[in-house]
């Protein structure tokens, strides 16, 4: 099949072509390099059709129609993902998070594409949800990127209603894995503790490290993936995690090291943990990698956060400056 990606050169994105070109489809990225990195397809370059575009231009919607002329199946990747950065610049998330979804999905309407897959984002579900947290639980975002994704998966449903698009969201919980992120704004634990690691400094613990997170590996996310391509039914929503909660100190335990403690966050769930009974049975798919083999490859392979940002308790306090202004 032939498969477009947007955001195909980002973290999720980079794993997800991989995996379609060992699959032998014929893929093109589609990815303006704003957060991912060419050196991500280094191991599929030669294979795949690269383009750097910026999706949420106006100027560049004929030139995206174009792209997607004869494609089948379009997963849609692209996006801003941090929490401080969305509250100091709400417009700029807007405009990439659903003014870019809204011109891909135009341009799939327009090219009768078979399938379109998005990726939207638990964040959608605030604060305190219900615990296991299903499909069907509240929609309370707390922050401006948590309410561009979710702007986004209403567009794409709302295009299944209205245009009979065939269309499939994933809301992610919390991804890990090779090739996320290292460079950017204070945010994934992983990042952190992990590059703290590297450069023999205290691990630095929001609140008290009881609270949990559903950390769910890429490799696990990508089989979901490509489950949905002929599994996935159309106007229905995933929840994508791995359905455990994992407390972040056992994070800090598993990875080793003196620890610090640094204020929690308002706005932050104290809790998180996804109810997967219908991607399971839907997808017939279940997650197979246990976090603490999911950190035993991280740490086999450090020198990927060599040049990660170094987070101290006083550079946490003032990147974090407006979230506790704004979200109290």
């Amino acid at each position: 099949m032939k498969i477009l990606v947007t955001g195909g050169a980002g973290f999720i994105g980079s794993n997800l072509v991989d995996e379609l070109v060992k699959q032998k489809h014929q893929v093109i990225v589609l990815d303006n390099l704003s957060t991912g990195q060419k050196k991500n397809l280094n191991k599929c370059f030669g294979k795949i059709r690269f383009i750097n575009i910026d999706i949420s231009s106006e100027k560049n919607t004929l030139k995206l129609e174009k792209e997607l002329k004869g494609v089948d199946i379009v997963f849609h990747l692209a996006g801003l993902a941090d929490i401080v950065p969305s509250i100091e610049n709400p417009n700029s998330y807007l405009k990439v998070n659903v003014t870019g979804t809204l011109n891909i999905l135009n341009a799939a309407k327009k090219n009768n594409i078979k399938k379109f897959i998005y990726a939207a984002s638990a964040s959608c579900y605030g604060a305190n949800p219900k615990y296991p947290t299903d499909e069907k639980n509240i929609i309370k975002t707390e922050y401006p990127y948590a309410l561009s994704k979710n702007l986004g998966e209403q567009l794409v449903l709302h295009w299944e209603k209205v245009y009979k698009l065939n269309v499939t969201s994933f809301r992610f919980f919390n991804v890990y894995g090779p090739r996320s992120r290292t460079t950017g704004a204070y945010g994934a634990v992983f990042g952190v503790f992990l590059a703290q690691k590297i450069n023999e400094k205290p691990l630095t613990i929001v609140g008290d490290g009881r609270q949990t997170r559903d950390f769910i590996h890429v490799y696990d996310v990508v089989r979901a993936l490509v489950l949905s391509i002929k599994k996935g039914k159309s106007g229905h929503v995933y929840n994508l995690g791995s359905g455990v909660e994992t407390s972040v100190n056992l994070i800090a335990k598993i990875i080793g090291g003196k620890k610090i403690f640094v204020p929690k966050r308002p706005g932050e769930p104290q809790r998180s943990i996804a109810n997967i009974k219908k991607i399971k049975n839907h997808l017939k798919w279940k997650p197979k990698i246990s976090i603490k083999y999911g950190i035993s490859m991280l740490m086999k392979n450090l020198d990927d956060w060599t040049n990660a940002p170094l987070w101290t308790p006083k550079k946490i306090k003032k990147a974090t400056k407006l979230w506790f202004k704004y979200l109290k």
